[in-house]
């Protein structure tokens, strides 16, 4: 999927939008691996809310999905909050299948009926090649004028990236959400994070290495992993504190939905 008219959810990152949101045709997120995607939808008003969990935060994203999506549904009487889980593999040592017991006593916890409606996770969503397990699907994609979902993958994952990227290695436990439907501007933080020790070894260390150290299933990530690890050490180098240094005053970076283009840039708001 290219990136005119996406809403790209990374890691520790949700999103809500409408159907008849002008600015965004599909919402989606991939590179799950030991991940989970969670997508709540409700069935009246077509209302999505799509996350990325990693273990962290989860009974306040779950809680904050739900919210989402019944205040973009307001208005329709009619419909059932449904709840669709993707990802995470049958890994050695057993981080997805931890986190899917995870994510679904937090929707058991929460107070309103949810009905799952899919379940692609765990051996569901495992092939073994040379012995290895592997993930078969590593991102989805939600239309949502339609509310079909879709394996997809993105290989333009929005703005902001590393910055986005940096809370993982950081101790930035929260379930950030990144879209502001009211007034249809994608919104990074702000946010700070603990400064990272030992950057310049870890930059100075082969790919190899980094995949080892650094993933929690280094035999089947994605080719592309180890280069966008090293574009977020980098970040983190050059931004040690960004609450002084890229949130200036606090303002969170929105971006805009180009006319032209369809893609997001900057604007001052």
């Amino acid at each position: 999927v290219g990136a005119p008219g996406l809403l790209y959810v990374c890691q520790r990152e949700m999103a809500a939008v409408a159907p008849h949101d002008r600015n965004v045709n599909i919402i989606g997120s991939d590179d799950a691996t030991t991940c989970i995607i969670v997508v709540v939808r409700h069935s009246g008003s077509g209302a999505i809310a799509l996350a990325h969990l990693d273990g962290n935060g989860t009974d306040e994203a779950v809680s904050a999905m739900v919210a989402r999506v019944q205040e973009l549904a307001f208005g329709y009487p009619e419909g059932r909050i449904e709840l669709q889980l993707i990802g995470g593999f049958s890994d050695p040592q057993g981080y997805a299948e931890d986190l899917f017991s995870n994510i679904m006593q937090s929707f058991h916890k929460h107070p309103l009926e949810i009905d799952l409606t899919q379940s692609c996770v765990g051996e569901l969503n495992t092939m073994v090649r040379d012995d290895i397990n592997w993930p078969i699907i590593y991102g989805v994609g939600v239309n949502i004028k339609t509310g079909e979902i879709f394996p997809a993958n993105f290989p333009d994952k929005g703005p902001d990236l590393p910055l986005r990227m940096a809370r993982h290695f950081t101790g930035s436990h929260q379930v950030l959400d990144i879209y502001d439907a009211a007034v249809g501007m994608l919104r990074i933080g702000p946010f700070n994070y603990d400064p990272l020790r030992g950057v310049d070894l870890w930059l100075a260390q082969s790919d190899e290495f980094i995949l080892k150290h650094l993933s929690t299933s280094p035999e089947v990530e994605p080719p592309h992993f180890a280069m966008q690890v090293r574009a977020t050490l980098r970040y983190i180098q050059d931004n040690q504190f960004p609450a002084v240094t890229v949130f200036r005053n606090n303002n969170p970076h929105y971006f805009r939905r180009d006319e032209t283009t369809g893609c997001w840039t900057p604007v001052r708001y």
